[in-house]
């Protein structure tokens, strides 16, 4: 293992412990609090956890961090599960931190017996007044010095539920002078009587995160506890409460969280766009999570290799979101059938082509030969996309207008005689004559063209919704912005088309299956289509137009 090259800073403590004969085994954990969906940030958390465990031939542990049980849900962490198995990962041991709140109490019990914790009757307000500030040092509270008898008292109290919410909280009692804010009495205990959706109304009294997390990791012997940058702070807590418990010495590491560009990554912000309805859902195709994007079109393997190009850092920065759109163009370019669909129709009329005769040709499924071919209908009269005609051509067009010659994708050449328009003054029909002996694969002619255009036969082709996705934002940062993040959001981020075709091979598709609609894009079933009403989300398209906005501007 030490001539392995590139290892990341994490990495390289690991290998260093190893070496060192500290730890036999490492043991990761994912640990996410189950009051939302996951998003791409917890993606890169997961990959690095699993991963790290994978190199080094340990474990990880999937662990439910459920001490809040007023934001949390069963809904959540069915959810959590069914991302995590999606992209790809295996737990050694499914886990909760209510799995460990009789073990926890007794902790606490612990150190108030040591004279390290007391219990407070001073309100949330009078509390923080007494803090201090970063610059200025706390002050003792009144309920500071309360004897180690009356602290168990009153703590067993709060457990048997005598009290109401916010009137009493246990508190470790360290310096209320240090340097870190949060050594200075941090509450470890609250009392919530709120129904848990694992142990019910058992209890009424939930430790916080800073004293559940290290602690769990202890019980757990996780050998390298990895969080991001903002728990940083928090380290010499963690440390404090093993120190003293003198339990398992577990070691937290911290790296830099995924910030990336034109979306947000803060759950509190993404649930309040599902509950005010900007989005439909939390897996609405748009949305930074990972339901949204699987629903979207997003693989897992593209998620993952964009997981391992951004690399883990110590320092903070925003990864354009282009980079992980190039990913899943990557993998979708290798994965996706090719087919032909017209999402703005215009009627094209081989006048020249026998009335009634449909012919089936063949056309390739992918890239090269080993995809395969399909059988595709053909006749008198077909759809195109309205932008592949001009009435008035412009330099270099290569596609259809009067008088043009142009190639229907494995079918004829073509050539555009005249159109007709209706009483607006709107392309309605372009006529065009074909040339027999220029079949694909078959083509006799030796006449070339230059422009090659898809279809789809108008008496055999599928009607379908088509959703076109873009970004959600419209600024890069929204987060960062004044006022509202709401304010910044991409009004253009959905565009529906309610009458699109699609070549009929598509009839019987799955959902979350994958295309590539030929020029247009990559594309996915969305779950809610259904035959006879197919509805297709854009997962990306072709080429970065983003790219190009930005450097036109």
């Amino acid at each position: 293992m030490s001539e392995e090259k590139n290892l990341n800073f994490i990495e390289e403590i690991i290998e260093e412990d190893l070496a060192n004969r500290k730890y036999t085994e490492v043991l990761t954990r994912f640990p996410p609090e189950p009051n939302g969906y996951l998003h791409i940030g917890h993606a890169k958390s997961i990959c690095l956890n699993f991963n790290l465990a994978l190199k080094f031939g340990g474990k990880t542990n999937l662990r439910f961090d459920d001490t809040n049980p007023v934001k949390e849900d069963t809904e959540y962490v069915d959810s959590i599960k069914e991302d995590l198995q999606w992209l790809g990962f295996k737990w050694a041991t499914e886990l909760y931190a209510s799995d460990y709140f009789d073990q926890l109490y007794n902790f606490a019990t612990q150190l108030i017996s040591k004279g390290l914790a007391y219990v407070d009757d001073g309100s949330a307000e009078e509390i923080t007044a007494l803090k201090g500030t970063p610059t200025e040092p706390g002050k003792d509270g009144p309920y500071r010095d309360r004897p180690v008898e009356e602290n168990l008292r009153l703590f067993e109290e709060m457990k048997a539920g005598k009290y109401k919410d916010g009137e009493k909280v246990l508190r470790a009692k360290i310096d209320m002078a240090a340097n870190n804010m949060h050594m200075r009495d941090p509450i470890i205990y609250r009392i919530k009587h709120a129904h848990h959706h694992r142990t019910g109304d058992a209890w009424c009294i939930y430790p916080m995160y800073d004293f559940a997390h290290g602690q769990s990791d202890s019980i757990e012997h996780i050998t390298h506890s990895i969080c991001t940058l903002e728990f940083i702070p928090h380290r010499e807590l963690y440390d404090w409460f093993i120190e003293k418990l003198e339990i398992f010495p577990s070691k937290q590491y911290e790296f830099a969280r995924l910030n990336m560009t034109y979306t947000v990554m803060s759950k509190r912000k993404l649930l309040q766009l599902v509950e005010e309805g900007y989005v439909q859902s939390w897996d609405d195709p748009r949305m930074p999570t990972i339901s949204g994007m699987r629903r979207r079109g997003y693989t897992a393997e593209s998620i993952r290799n964009f997981c391992d190009r951004i690399g883990i850092a110590k320092r903070e920065n925003l990864i354009d979101v282009s980079l992980l759109e190039f990913c899943v163009r990557e993998h979708l370019n290798k994965l996706a059938s090719r087919v032909m669909a017209v999402l703005d129709p215009v009627k094209l009329v081989i006048t020249n082509y026998p009335e009634g005769q449909i012919e089936e040709l063949i056309s390739e499924n992918g890239p090269d030969e080993s995809y395969g071919t399909r059988k595709l209908a053909f006749g008198k009269e077909l759809w195109i996309e309205r932008e592949d005609f001009m009435e008035e051509p412009a330099k270099k067009w290569f596609r259809l207008a009067p008088g043009a010659l142009v190639r229907l994708k494995s079918a004829y050449i073509v050539k555009c005689e005249g159109f007709v328009k209706d009483n607006n003054g709107t392309v309605q029909e372009v006529h065009c004559s074909y040339l027999p002996e220029t079949q694909s694969g078959n083509d006799t002619s030796g006449i070339s063209v230059k422009g090659t255009i898809h279809w789809v036969s108008a008496a055999h082709a599928i009607p379908a919704e088509i959703r076109l996705y873009d970004r959600l934002f419209k600024v890069e940062n929204p987060s960062q912005e004044e006022g509202d993040f709401k304010e910044y959001i991409n009004p253009d981020s959905l565009h529906v088309i309610s009458k699109a075709y699609v070549e009929p091979s598509l009839a019987n598709a799955a959902a979350g299956s994958v295309y590539q609609f030929i020029r247009k894009g990559y594309f996915c079933v969305d779950k809610e289509s259904q035959a006879p009403k197919l509805v297709f989300n854009r997962t990306v398209s072709l080429k970065d137009a983003w790219a190009k906005e930005v450097k036109k501007s």
